[in-house]
């Protein structure tokens, strides 16, 4: 409990940052006299709640999301390297919001979102069945593999329809580097029930993903519905990555980075390797590495801004890397 309120406590001092710091600093106290109703002046009072306070939101959802699925992913297929970004999720996720939006000419978050979910559970399905080809079976390698190759092929596929769509392609470019700028409130609301059902959904799986943990003949002996599990874990993967995709664009790494981190944490909590704290602990992690991430950007090149996918890529493709590199070797 001291560990999940000191990361509240982060949280806290991250979102405040992200308040305060962008083309205009403002000071913490008067972001904070803002937030209680005694703005300085009109125009912090329109910067702080029109264009910050929309951003740092849509940074905790979607940064939660995305943790919340990286760990869920990792604890129901049981492989370390398992991310929405890398297997191949987001990319389906994006290629069906392209083609809602290019081709079937729908504009709205709530128009396309469905497009979203759809995309993410057939990419979800397509690359586990071509990881299970061959007589090795499924094993984590052939998994992040097999989501690197639909990833390329939906990826080709989207740009195949940005790059006949003028108008697309300009929109797309910002939301494929996964940007939080340019938020709207009223998009983030329209998504949030979705965000909420994929959250319970996965901590509901919690206490059912410490027997599957245990491999799948121990965790049918415990009275598992292991078939059960699995399906509840893919609605909820499919509705917190879908919904994310649709806000902020295909953040990769997230999923992958915060798990691996919240459980050396928890090790060090003394609570080992149980989902019930290593679900919220990604929960409440993923959006520290968002929102920094965030808020680096607009810092490191003033007055252009960085998008945060771009930054959080940055730092995952190594950590993905040496987790490969670990795996192979644990391998032979």
């Amino acid at each position: 409990m001291l560990l999940v309120l000191a990361l509240l406590a982060l949280v806290a001092a991250l979102s405040l940052v992200s308040l305060a710091l962008g083309a205009r600093d403002i000071p913490p106290a008067d972001v904070l006299r803002t937030l209680l109703g005694d703005a300085p002046d009109r125009q912090v009072e329109n910067i702080v709640f029109e264009a910050r306070v929309p951003r740092t939101l849509l940074a905790l959802a979607t940064g939660a999301a995305l943790g919340l699925a990286g760990g869920l992913m990792q604890a129901v297929t049981r492989n370390p390297l398992a991310d929405p970004g890398i297997l191949g999720v987001s990319a389906g996720a994006s290629f069906a919001i392209v083609f809602a939006s290019a081709v079937l000419g729908l504009g709205s978050v709530y128009g396309y979102i469905w497009f979203a979910f759809a995309g993410a559970l057939i990419a979800s399905v397509g690359v586990y069945l071509l990881g299970s080809v061959g007589r090795s079976g499924l094993n984590p390698v052939k998994l992040a593999l097999a989501g690197v190759a639909i990833t390329a092929a939906l990826s080709s596929l989207t740009s195949a329809i940005v790059l006949t769509e003028p108008e697309a392609l300009n929109r797309f470019r910002f939301w494929s580097a996964g940007s939080l700028a340019d938020t709207d409130g009223d998009q983030l609301l329209s998504v949030v029930p979705f965000l909420v059902l994929g959250a319970l959904l996965a901590l509901a799986c919690a206490p059912a993903l410490n027997s599957l943990a245990l491999g799948e003949d121990v965790a049918t002996a415990l009275g598992r519905r292991t078939g059960l599990i699995r399906l509840q874990g893919v609605a909820a993967v499919t509705l917190l990555t879908g919904a994310a995709v649709a806000l902020i664009g295909p953040v990769v790494f997230i999923g992958l980075v915060v798990p691996h981190i919240a459980r050396v944490m928890a090790q060090y909590a003394g609570t080992g390797p149980d989902h019930r704290w290593l679900l919220p602990l990604s929960a409440l992690l993923a959006p520290c590495l968002l929102l920094a991430a965030d808020i680096a950007g607009r810092l490191i090149a003033r007055p252009v801004e960085v998008q945060a996918g771009v930054l959080v890529a940055f730092l995952g493709g190594p950590f993905f890397i040496a987790l490969v590199r670990r795996q192979r070797l644990a391998e032979v």
